[in-house]
């Protein structure tokens, strides 16, 4: 889905830009997502849920390869820096401090699935694998405004997380808050980012033009996120059908 100006338009004030991208996320994030509601509902089974963890293994790993190739063409240093706490967000420090990607792991193994099968990608949805690799092409190769604009999905996700979090201690009970270590600090991260790259976003974009392509990045980014649950639902939900080479307990 594309967004577009008429030609004659005028620039959103910021405030205007800021409430359609906001409003974004109420239609077009992936909370709404069929497999999201069955999940918060407690209504996977625990195949589901490895699957899941699985498949979301991949996009998470992507993450800081997708930062690197925003901070290897980004001029500005002040956003070098900022962002570079994302990549140290999710691949930790040293020793010192692990980073979202071992806790996914910690999450893969509650739910028993080996780590070697995470970390060596094996079983993913060719779907997911399209997906992902496509945000990290964006990101890498299209300009830097829509790299930082398909950020914006964490506007949406602490609400999501918090909601999450509390159903799967609800329903799951073969998962508790060690397991589920990666979703405690991702609220305070994503708020923190997100700000950022708001305001990055309301102070370059005064144009229809670069507006318009900000609300386009927004969009790929959330076709993004559902596309990776479409496959999981089509696989896993119904009708069940999981691609040869994917994982099938």
């Amino acid at each position: 889905m594309t967004s577009s100006m008429d030609e004659s338009a005028q620039a959103w004030t910021p405030s205007d830009f800021e409430a359609r991208l906001r409003a974004m996320g109420e239609t077009r994030y992936h909370h709404r997502h069929p497999f999201h509601l069955l999940m918060n509902e407690g209504k996977l089974s625990q195949i589901q849920l490895q699957a899941w963890v699985l498949n979301r293994y991949y996009y998470q790993s992507s993450i800081p390869l997708k930062d690197a190739a925003l901070i290897a063409r980004c001029k500005d240093q002040k956003v070098r820096v900022e962002w570079l706490h994302r990549i140290i967000d999710h691949d930790g420090d040293d020793d010192r401090e692990p980073g979202g990607i071992d806790r996914w792991l910690i999450l893969g193994e509650a739910l028993g699935l080996p780590r070697t099968l995470l970390l060596e990608e094996q079983g993913i949805l060719p779907a997911t694998r399209f997906a992902v690799d496509a945000y990290v092409r964006f990101v890498a190769q299209g300009t830097l405004l829509s790299a930082i604009a398909s950020s914006l999905t964490e506007l949406f996700s602490p609400q999501l997380i918090q909601t999450r979090v509390s159903a799967m201690l609800c329903h799951y009970d073969f998962l508790d808050e060690a397991a589920l270590a990666y979703f405690s600090r991702r609220p305070l991260q994503a708020g923190r980012d997100s700000h950022f790259a708001l305001a990055y976003v309301l102070e370059h974009a005064r144009t229809p033009e670069s507006q318009t392509d900000v609300l386009n990045a927004l969009s790929f980014k959330c076709d993004v996120l559902w596309a990776q649950l479409d496959a999981l639902y089509y696989a896993y939900v119904s009708p069940g059908f999981t691609p040869p080479g994917a994982f099938n307990p």
